[in-house]
């Protein structure tokens, strides 16, 4: 009998579906974030972990070969940089699961993204 997928409602639910090989990567991307956002208001928006404070900071997805990481188009322009290894779009930044996670830069990335909300000019609503 094949056992019933149960959709997550927690952040700790979604990184506990995820693949066991994987796990260990999201609790760390998970407790950078908390840290780099002290406070953040936890929970899922579209299937997703998501942060905020008034309005969402970041959001992050598991699949197949990366962790797709979503810190809206501002903050890849502003770290576009340091972002260059990585295969990026318009709002997002694929962090392939062989390689580290850039934990520094998520840190930046973050607070940058809770300097734009505490600054009001963040367009997403949490």
């Amino acid at each position: 009998m094949k056992s019933l997928k149960i959709k997550p409602t927690t952040i700790e639910e979604y990184i506990a579906s995820a693949p066991i090989e994987i796990q260990e990567r999201l609790i760390l991307l998970h407790e950078c974030i908390l840290k780099a956002a002290p406070g953040a208001t936890e929970g899922l928006k579209w299937r997703m972990p998501a942060y905020s404070y008034q309005k969402i900071l970041v959001t992050f997805a598991v699949f197949k070969h990366h962790i797709g990481f979503y810190p809206m188009e501002s903050a890849i322009k502003a770290f576009a940089k340091d972002l260059s290894i990585y295969r990026t779009a318009q709002g997002s930044v694929q962090f392939p699961h062989d390689k580290k996670l850039p934990l520094v830069l998520i840190s930046k990335i973050v607070k940058f993204r809770a300097k734009e909300s505490n600054d009001g000019i963040i367009k997403w609503r949490s």
